[in-house]
Parts: structure tokens; C-alpha cells; sequence
């Protein structure tokens, strides 16, 4: 069965999109530690990070890097902070968080926005890339 990021990734599910390439797409989480908190994902269906091919995973930190200079570039903020956990979703994705204090990177701490306030993050930070 798919996942959920393989149905935002063919548009069964809607999402607000960031940045996309041939082999990646990035999207901000609907459920963010902190406003910008963003996904990188691989359009392949993979379960853990380092079951990706060497290559693949070299073109995915490349493509969080560039989502993270253009999300510090439009988010305020002391620095974007990485992690890679994938317990939720049993797909590859690289968590991209705007970062002021240790508490914006706990997955505990969720902030709430509008569809609104969604889309015109996601057009800004597209527009920084």
C-alpha cells in the first residue's frame, strides 16, 4: 500500500509544496514544531534512510540544503535544524525546522495554522529557492 507522502507525491493528497525535481519534493509538515517546518522527501517509495542508495541519498541532502537556505532566508529565526527520524511514515523523509530555542526541535511542541497562513509560507519560501 502507499504511503501517505507516495499520495502526496501523486496528488491523491493535497499538500503545500515548497520545492520539487525530478527525484524529490518538499513540503511543509501540517502538523509543525515551528512555523516553516518543512519535509524533503524522495519520490521513491523507500522505508529508511540508509537503505537509500549512496547516490540517492547524496542528491537528498543536497535537496534539503537548498530548502534550508531558502526557509532561513524567509522564516525569522537562529538557524533551520535537521532531523531524520521516520517513525510515522514508513517513507524516507528529512524534517527541515526553523529553530529559536532547543524546544522548536521537539516533536512534542506543535504550533497551529491556517490553510492560509499555509499557502502563503509554502509561495514564499518557493520563491527564495
Amino acid at each position: 500500500m502507499a504511503s501517505l507522502f507516495t499520495k502526496i507525491i501523486t496528488g491523491e493528497v493535497p499538500s503545500y509544496k515548497v520545492a520539487e525535481d525530478e527525484n524529490f519534493i518538499a513540503f511543509l509538515d501540517i502538523n509543525p514544531n515551528s512555523k516553516g517546518h518543512t519535509l524533503c522527501v524522495p519520490k521513491q517509495e523507500i522505508d529508511k534512510i540508509f537503505d537509500m542508495g549512496e547516490h540517492l541519498y547524496l542528491q537528498l541532502m543536497q535537496f534539503s540544503r537548498k530548502v534550508a537556505i531558502a526557509l532561513e532566508k524567509t522564516v525569522p529565526c537562529k538557524r533551520v535544524g535537521m532531523a531524520v527520524v521516520g517513525l510515522e511514515v514508513p517513507h524516507v523523509h528529512v524534517h527541515l525546522i526553523p529553530l529559536n530555542n532547543m524546544d522548536d526541535m521537539r516533536f512534542t511542541k506543535k504550533i497551529a495554522m491556517t490553510s492560509d497562513e499555509f499557502q502563503n509560507l509554502a509561495k514564499a519560501i518557493s520563491q527564495n529557492l
